[in-house]
């Protein structure tokens, strides 16, 4: 490359030198014989010198750029022969030391074989002798290896046999001890958590009013305000206490109509015998809807949710049931509570020991069919589709059937808790109940009778009679007929008062 440089620079330099040179001065006789010439020519040969050197110049730099070119072109084919060979000499080193690896790891794996084929026949050999030291030992002892091992182990369990027992007798007794603990703290913390503020009223209900002159509206003129609202509602009503109305019945759902109409008519004003009779038959409608939001607020406390209607509904009869004297909200709720505190304990499922102590006593309210109360609560909530092992809690929470799981034996205790505390029920309230309730039975018995309605503990019975079918001839033979059933029916302290009530009664509207 360098010769090539120094050839052009050399033929750049000759060509300078050329066209520098100038020629011989002519005579003053040329140069005579010349002047009647133009100057034109003398001025192309001026110009054509330059024109040359541009010319050589720029040939002089194609040939300089074409030099380098190639210059660059043997460079790039250099270096890409370099890297190449490079390359091919990596990957011929890799190729080598993996051709090596590959030759140790097939060596170490044969030295491995030949290693597991010694060790198989090592243990063969010592399998071999081990036997033949067991028959050596079995012809000497006159024993096989199994009657050699029972004498062993009789031996040994004769010797430790007393060790043994005592043993398992300490453990017995101090697990017993451990479970007694253990079961009393368990038990005590649930009723602790079973502890409600829910109070039931059982035949009392009272209201509370700020201003005294309302108790007169309540009697009315002569009585008539206080005896219309004891006639439609079916309770006694005391006014004695002072700032205090009481309204006194043995039937919790009558009592609860008659608290709700005797609310409305203190806050409307209007106390009288028309105005009652709308009120009560207005509450009397709106009972189920009463009840069913009681449903609702004893599944929330017990943290129940999205349960079905229907079943809810008769959740909210719980209100008004009571069971040996006890209110079947408050038992539930106690009893839910004591199962969930009990199951989180054992670690049993709390969700189903939940709804299996909520739902237990839900046929017991069911009264348009026949059969016990358990039968009755799995056939309705087998109907809404609820978890089988809640059904079972059900079914099984009187030992009808045995206990099919853990969650069920926990309902049944949950149970028998809340039912046999003491103060939680009381026989003698139920034979109360049951009579005030032959009372009522006896009079709706006989023919013409509307309603009937036993008040002050027994002591008074007061029925209403149709006046288009009983005359007020036989509405006398009727107290008289009454008075003599109930006492030969009947078991009751003192005396009881019955009254027939007639009452007739023209209504037109005027238009």
């Amino acid at each position: 490359m360098f010769d090539v440089l120094k050839t052009l620079s050399s033929l750049v330099k000759v060509k300078k030198t050329s066209r520098v040179h100038r020629p011989e001065k002519p005579h003053k006789e040329e140069i005579k014989k010349v002047q009647p010439q133009t100057f034109t020519p003398a001025v192309k040969e001026e110009k054509s010198p330059q024109i040359e050197k541009m010319r050589i110049e720029a040939e002089a730099q194609i040939v300089l750029a074409q030099a380098k070119a190639k210059e660059m072109l043997y460079e790039a084919k250099d270096e890409a022969l370099r890297i190449r060979r490079d390359a091919e000499d990596e990957i011929r080193k890799k190729l080598e030391l993996l051709d090596r690896k590959e030759g140790a790891f097939s060596e170490r794996e044969k030295s491995i074989l030949e290693k597991e084929l010694s060790v198989q026949k090592l243990v063969g050999e010592v399998e071999k002798l081990k036997k033949d030291w067991f028959e050596k030992l079995e012809k000497i002892a006159h024993l096989t290896l199994d009657e050699a091992k029972e004498i062993i182990v009789r031996q040994v369990r004769e010797k430790e046999a007393g060790m043994i027992a005592r043993e398992i007798k300490e453990a017995e007794i101090k697990a017993k001890e451990e479970a007694d603990v253990k079961s009393r703290e368990i038990l005590v913390d649930a009723m602790r958590h079973g502890a409600t503020d829910y109070v039931a009223e059982y035949t009392v209900s009272t209201i509370k009013i700020t201003d005294e002159d309302m108790k007169g509206r309540i009697i009315g003129k002569e009585g008539r305000n206080i005896r219309a609202f004891e006639t439609a509602t079916g309770v006694d009503v005391d006014l004695d206490e002072e700032g205090v109305i009481r309204l006194s019945c043995f039937d919790p759902v009558r009592r609860e109509v008659a608290r709700v109409c005797l609310e409305r008519l203190l806050k409307d004003g209007r106390v009288q015998p028309g105005r009652i009779e709308d009120v009560v038959a207005e509450v009397k409608k709106e009972l189920d809807r009463i009840m069913f939001e009681e449903g609702q607020k004893l599944c929330h406390a017990v943290g129940v949710y999205n349960l079905p209607s229907p079943i809810v509904a008769l959740l909210g009869r719980f209100k008004y049931r009571f069971s040996y004297g006890q209110n079947m909200i408050a038992h539930t709720l106690e009893e839910t509570k004591i199962g969930i505190a009990i199951a989180k304990e054992v670690g049993a499922d709390a969700n189903v020991v939940r709804l299996g102590c909520l739902l237990h006593d839900i046929g017991k309210v069911i009264t348009d069919k026949e059969g016990s109360h358990v039968e009755l609560g799995v056939e309705f909530l087998k109907k809404y589709g609820l978890p089988s092992r809640v059904i079972d809690c059900v079914g099984q929470h009187h030992e009808d059937t045995p206990f099919s799981s853990v969650e069920s034996v926990i309902t049944y205790i949950a149970d028998a808790i809340s039912g046999g505390r003491p103060g939680a029920r009381y026989e003698n309230y139920d034979e109360y109940v049951k009579r005030l309730k032959s009372l009522e039975e006896i009079a709706k018995s006989h023919a013409g009778v509307k309603e009937s309605f036993a008040f002050q503990a027994g002591r008074e019975l007061r029925v209403i009679v149709d006046p288009g079918q009983v005359t007020d001839a036989q509405a006398v033979v009727m107290s008289q007929e009454l008075k003599e059933e109930i006492e030969g029916k009947v078991t009751f302290p003192g005396q009881v008062k019955i009254t027939v009530v007639r009452e007739i009664r023209a209504i037109q509207t005027a238009k």
